[in-house]
């Protein structure tokens, strides 16, 4: 459930801070005040698409976060321990910023986050239906994608789409084995030549560095000796040399030391020195003696490189890059191989094939099911919303061979009169009828689904009336399973809410900005009243406001949620 959302700096809200309680919520307002802000903010922390236009003009840059109560062994705590991230004792907060320059930046529970994540993560939190909702259900993909949720079936629909495109990929391998079997014949002989080279030319990255370092040695090997000669020649093997020097200095200090012990320390170091001088010259000998000046060798070296060289640039690569190149060769001549034997390659077809239909199968199977069930809601909540005699169904027309999609497709059919012909929803529906049968569609589809918050954009636009009375009933009811938030124009909507924000514009500092109260009593009333009558509000229309509301709100009681005590919740400096 979500409990807080803090707003800084987004579109014309400079700082708004909202808590929430459960059940439903109403978010009422003139037009233009920024009531769809607040949706919007919130599908920007659940992962939505971010750009510069979300930053208020003047700011630096956005910030939006949410903060979700976590009941333990809830689904999202195990989604969180498989991402390893850990909710604090059952507080989730999600964190979106978003610079004016359009980089954005994701965080939960405080640990930077990929927005795939936020999404996935949001996804699982809340469900958002937006303005446009009842025209996307006029498209056959989200008319699909609906009936799949509902039916809890979309890893039966990700597995039948899967075992599809593999059947299909195999099916044309197989055809393109029949139809080319003399042209794979013969690239699978170059094939052949070409990993027989490769792996006779035995190419391993770490022989290869030490192959070129060996080149490199003994590629210098006069000029590193006669360095070697002429640094022994200064350390010991010249007249004056360092260590005769040094040993002539040694016995001074020897002498030295004898009459004033203060030199002790100087003849200790000097001894150090010498000492480390002769180990330099014993190792710069053994260097001289074993170093390896064989002609031939540096033959096999220079022969090595050249064959390798030669192998990379055959094919286009770097020599650090051959080993991919064989593996890549050597798939493909595997896969001439099945091309080469189109009855091997058949079997697999047949049993891609197979495993397809296990999985549209069980699709179609939870498509029935789901889509009687769906039939029957519909069309009960249609009678509600005035449709009585109105009927919805869902037809599934088989594909032959099936699809990605299964093996059917979806088609959401309606009548809005009795004795008429069911047709394409997308055919039939009027705008009111499309709003109302589309609200009924995501209500009940909500039901089915696993978020714990639901929020409605004005999906109720083009009802009123009794209608927009049995709407608010349905989010009512809704709400006493799922905490709903609901952006409305409708007074019979808002009226049916536990609770009602009021999103306004207000002018200070040269700007103008949206700020949010939290209604209570007198205020509700007043609001209530205001979506009556318009502008002019008389005591008639706040008598008829209280009426309507007849809830805990017209006795004095407080509704079931809270907003930050600045103001009654409202935005601006240091208020919410």
């Amino acid at each position: 459930m979500l409990r807080r959302l803090f707003i800084r700096d987004f579109v014309i809200a400079d700082r708004l801070e909202l808590e929430f309680g459960p059940g439903f919520s109403a978010l009422t307002g003139e037009t233009g005040a920024g009531k769809s802000i607040l949706v919007d903010a919130l599908g920007l922390a659940l992962g939505g698409r971010a750009d510069a236009g979300t930053v208020r003009a003047g700011a630096d840059r956005a910030e939006v976060s949410a903060e979700f109560d976590l009941p333990p062994g809830d689904a999202v705590a195990a989604w969180l321990a498989e991402s390893d991230l850990t909710a604090e004792e059952g507080r989730l907060l999600l964190r979106r910023v978003v610079e004016a320059g359009g980089r954005s930046r994701a965080y939960i529970n405080g640990t930077p986050a990929t927005v795939q994540q936020l999404s996935d993560l949001g996804d699982r939190l809340a469900d958002i239906h937006g303005q446009h909702a009842h025209h996307a259900l006029l498209r056959p993909e989200a008319q699909r994608a609906l009936l799949d949720g509902h039916a809890g079936a979309q890893e039966a629909a990700a597995q039948a789409a899967r075992s599809f495109r593999q059947w299909r990929r195999l099916r044309e391998a197989r055809e393109q084995a029949e139809a080319g079997a003399e042209a794979a014949g013969r690239e699978r002989e170059l094939v052949e030549w070409q990993v027989g080279e490769l792996r006779a030319l035995g190419f391993d990255r770490e022989a290869w560095g030490e192959t070129e370092a060996d080149h490199r040695r003994l590629s210098n090997a006069a000029g590193l000796l006669a360095a070697v000669d002429e640094v022994l020649g200064l350390l010991e093997e010249a007249e004056d040399s360092a260590t005769a020097r040094t040993g002539r200095a040694l016995a001074r200090l020897a002498d030295a030391a004898g009459m004033d012990p203060a030199l002790a320390e100087a003849r200790a170091l000097a001894e150090g020195a010498d000492l480390q001088l002769r180990e330099a010259v014993h190792g710069l000998r053994r260097y001289r003696d074993q170093a390896d000046l064989d002609p031939s060798r540096l033959g096999e070296l220079e022969a090595r490189i050249e064959a390798v060289m030669a192998m990379a640039r055959k094919h286009r690569v770097a020599p650090e890059r051959l080993p991919e190149t064989l593996a890549a060769l050597e798939a493909r001549l595997a896969e001439l191989a099945l091309l080469h034997d189109p009855a091997a390659l058949a079997a697999r077809e047949a049993e891609a094939r197979r495993t397809y239909a296990e999985w549209a199968g069980r699709l179609t199977q939870a498509r029935r099911k789901a889509g009687a069930a769906l039939e029957k809601a519909v069309t009960a909540a249609m009678a509600d919303l005035a449709m009585g005699g109105g009927r919805f169904a869902v037809h599934l027309e088989p594909v032959a061979e099936g699809s990605a999609h299964g093996q059917e497709t979806v088609e959401f059919r309606v009548t809005a009169n009795p004795g008429q012909p069911l047709r394409a929803l997308a055919k039939v529906a009027s705008g009111g009828e499309l709003s109302r049968i589309g609200l009924a569609l995501q209500v009940i589809a909500s039901r089915a689904g696993g978020a714990g918050t639901l929020v409605f954009d004005e999906v109720d636009v083009g009802i009123g009336g009794r209608v927009a009375e049995i709407v608010g009933r349905m989010l009512a009811e809704l709400g006493r399973e799922r905490q709903v938030l609901c952006v409305t124009h409708l007074p019979q909507v808002a009226a049916r809410a536990d609770a009602q924000f009021s999103i306004a514009k207000e002018s200070r500092r040269g700007g103008v900005f949206s700020v949010v109260i939290a209604l209570e009593g007198d205020g509700r009333v007043d609001e209530i009243a205001r979506m009556l009558g318009g502008v002019k509000i008389t005591e008639t229309t706040r008598e008829h406001a209280r009426e309507m509301l007849g809830s805990p709100v017209s006795r004095g009681e407080a509704p079931p949620i809270t907003s930050s005590p600045s103001r009654g919740g409202k935005g601006g400096d240091g208020g919410t």
